[in-house]
């Protein structure tokens, strides 16, 4: 068999069954090329379950942070059950693959590809782990915070362990000077994030589709109400006022004081502070 034609048949059945390179290489060499052994192959060795199970809806798993020197990254990897996440080979691949998302500043196509300790792909690895815990497993998605002169904050919500749980955040603001106070205001609106959950930081950051939709949904609303045309205008004004409201960082509730927004916050911390949030990533599970 030539080395076209036998790379050929490899790609084949990975695309059948969805199994890493090494285990179809394997099976390939030990069937003589046949792709229907090969697969008969693989579902007697437990590994060609993984393809069936990725059929599946996974909305449960793990968001993971790794912090070093003032740069961040977050991770989301799915499982199908709050079991699995608290499974410890789950929990410690978790934690791996954190960490190799930070070395790769967040680039998810390359870690992917990326070898991890044991020396195989982690392409490889979520395929075993698959077969392991009999469940459907991805990695959603990551990103990664550079310092670029800003100060990085994270906070994970009921965290299992250290920068692992099951909603996340990172949030990088600039200043004049990083003294404890404004480090404590970081910390705090890390929080503030996890629990408003705001779309963006600013409302001429919000998506023009997402409001003319938005007041859309109002307008129909309002229409069936029997009210008056220009009440109707004036309450749709007003509701879609506050949607802005609450969907932007700044013009937010802030969660330690019920009378202040975010951006109160930051005018008290003074004009010699010059805060600006420069960007925020929220993760929940499944979200």
């Amino acid at each position: 068999m030539s080395s076209s034609s036998y790379l050929d048949k490899i790609k084949k059945l990975r695309e059948l069954t969805g199994v890493g390179f090494g285990d179809c290489n394997t099976a390939i060499n030990e069937c003589g090329g046949d792709i229907e052994k090969s697969i008969k192959y693989l579902r007697v060795k437990g590994i060609s379950k993984a393809s069936k199970k990725m059929t599946r809806i996974a909305n449960e798993g793990l968001i993971c942070i790794h912090e070093e020197n003032n740069k961040s990254s977050i991770i989301e990897i799915n499982c199908e059950t709050d079991f699995a996440a608290k499974n410890l080979e789950f929990l410690n691949f978790s934690e791996n693959l954190s960490k190799l998302c930070f070395e790769l500043k967040g680039d998810l196509n390359n870690l992917k590809k990326k070898k991890m300790k044991d020396g195989n792909s982690v392409e490889d690895n979520v395929i075993k782990l698959i077969s392991k815990i009999g469940e459907k497993i991805t990695i959603r998605r990551c990103n990664f915070f550079d310092d670029n002169k800003f100060m990085n904050f994270s906070y994970v919500h009921a965290a299992l362990k250290k920068n692992i749980g099951k909603l996340g955040v990172i949030v990088s603001i600039e200043s004049k000077k990083f003294n404890e106070q404004i480090k404590d205001f970081g910390h705090k609106l890390a929080m503030h994030i996890a629990a408003s959950s705001p779309l963006v930081i600013e409302v001429s950051q919000l998506d023009k589709k997402m409001l003319k939709n938005e007041n859309e949904i109002i307008s129909e609303e309002l229409r069936n109400s029997g009210k008056d045309n220009n009440i109707v205008e004036k309450i749709l004004k007003g509701k879609l006022e506050k949607f802005k409201q609450e969907n932007t960082l700044i013009n937010q509730i802030w969660i330690k004081d019920p009378k202040k927004k975010v951006k109160d916050v930051i005018a008290e911390l003074g004009n010699e502070n010059s805060i600006i949030i420069k960007d925020f990533v929220r993760y929940k599970v499944g979200e």
